[in-house]
């Protein structure tokens, strides 16, 4: 079974070397969207795949860390990255162009990343995230899945490279939340939200 949850985000970046010169030009914004999709083949003692409150922590903290920040490829040009750095306090770094693909990757693996260290209390089993899709646009969107997030010859995304600014993480409810995740430490699910 599949269910979806919904996250929205405002976001600027420039999408380099693309066909379009104003978005690979200048700096821009969208009203971005992203559809969670998460699956398993079994049901937890409430019934559901996966209580939609558990996203309201550490996956909803991960996605807003995008809101109303910049995203920064770390391919682009040093006194570009510099200079943005030193003008926005929100900004994210990494290391694949942010364009509505890209971004669908990086939030997939992400969110795996979140799932794979979840202690599940409530007897969620077999719960992955089986896809994200980014809307960019009211008419344009990404959708990745496995094999598009773990496919290198779109860009290779080690969640290590992936930088966010201290802004950023001072909003965290844990502000050591992306080391912890890095580190493979465990994230136990609250048995009351």
């Amino acid at each position: 079974m599949i269910i979806r949850k919904l996250f929205k985000f405002e976001n600027a970046h420039i999408v380099r070397n693309c066909t379009t010169r104003r978005c690979s030009e200048s700096i821009h914004g969208h009203s971005y969207k992203v559809e969670l999709l998460f699956a398993s083949d079994y049901l937890d003692r409430g019934q559901m795949v996966y209580d939609f409150g558990l996203t309201k922590r550490t996956i909803k903290e991960l996605i807003d860390s995008f809101d109303h920040a910049i995203t920064l490829w770390s391919g682009d040009d040093p006194d570009y990255i510099k200079d943005m750095k030193k003008w926005s306090r929100r900004w994210v770094e990494l290391p694949v162009s942010p364009s509505a693909e890209q971004y669908s990757r990086v939030i997939f693996l992400m969110v795996e990343r979140v799932l794979q260290n979840t202690v599940m209390i409530n007897e969620e089993k077999n719960v992955i995230i089986h896809g994200v899709i980014v809307h960019e646009t009211e008419t344009g969107y990404a959708h990745c899945e496995y094999a598009d997030a773990h496919n290198e010859q779109m860009g290779k995304i080690d969640l290590r490279d992936i930088r966010f600014s201290e802004a950023i993480q001072e909003e965290w409810s844990d502000p050591a939340m992306w080391e912890k995740l890095l580190a493979g430490k465990n994230i136990v699910n609250p048995k009351k939200i």
